[in-house]
């Protein structure tokens, strides 16, 4: 009896997830994976280090959340969270983050921004697209500046996504 029990229960939760899976009030969307991150962290390392720099950088999924980093050697240590941030602003607001800078000091209405805490308005940060839809973002700190950053993100991206960008 409790044999036929447990069949009928794993076949109603076969049946009811498959039900789910099907249902249009369930979700799904394109996100950053351990491997795209990886590609993407190594291409744009590799782009520091083709201009003679170092740096750390990171990558976050489309809901903020830490999926890879890497950090040279002798970069400090304030870096890494940094890079953190600067990929967590980008896919939060979906904008570079060295535009996000340059409007929040220029444009009235946006200097606001520099007070909400999570974000951090330094250039370096870049949303990662998939078929124009924003499914995470890279963030490179330690570089020698902002631009510097922001080009090694944009590198590592085009070479790994070069259509979706």
């Amino acid at each position: 009896m409790i044999h036929k029990a447990r069949w009928s229960l794993l076949l109603g939760a076969l049946c009811t997830s498959a039900a789910l899976a099907q249902s249009p009030d369930v979700a799904t969307h394109p996100d950053v994976s351990l491997a795209l991150a990886d590609q993407i962290l190594n291409a744009t390392l590799e782009a520091c280090h083709g201009d003679q720099h170092t740096a750390v950088a990171a990558v976050v999924d489309r809901g903020g959340n830490l999926v890879a980093l890497q950090r040279d050697d002798n970069i400090g240590p304030h870096n890494t969270q940094a890079a953190q941030r600067k990929a967590f602003t980008a896919l939060s607001t979906k904008t570079p983050t060295r535009q996000l800078a340059e409007s929040a000091r220029n444009n009235p209405e946006s200097q606001n921004l520099s007070t909400v805490s999570d974000l951090l308005l330094l250039g370096g940060g870049v949303p990662i697209k998939s078929n124009g839809e924003v499914i995470g973002a890279v963030g490179v700190a330690g570089a020698g500046g902002s631009a510097t950053d922001e080009g090694c993100a944009l590198k590592g991206i085009h070479q790994v996504l070069p259509q979706d960008q």
